[in-house]
């Protein structure tokens, strides 16, 4: 039987893994992830240039994941780098491009 505390972790663990997801549910959201696979760091530049969007645009989709806790980032001289905070992020985006092509 579960005790209210661990119904309370699993409540919390949920809505974490909830917000992930809903931080992930967009085309250029999952396009910056596609980049960042397989332990890529890319910064805000070189990911804007590759999806063809405004630097702004990308930046806010970068704090978006960013603050889901999806991406993470590291300051190298006058670079940012944003790359998976998990590489385990790389297999959901893999299985939902397999899923889209179906």
């Amino acid at each position: 039987m579960k005790t209210e505390e661990h119904i309370h972790f699993e409540v919390e663990q949920l809505e974490k893994a909830a917000n992930m997801l809903k931080a992930i549910a967009h085309p250029m959201r999952i396009a910056i992830l596609n980049y960042l696979e397989g332990n890529q760091k890319l910064t805000v530049t070189e990911l804007h240039e590759k999806l063809g969007i405004e630097q702004s645009t990308t930046s806010h989709h970068l704090g978006i994941l960013k603050d889901k806790g999806v991406l993470t980032s590291k300051r190298e001289g006058k670079n940012t780098y944003y790359f998976l905070k998990n590489p385990n992020f790389g297999g959901i985006i893999d299985c939902v491009n397999k899923c889209a092509c179906e």
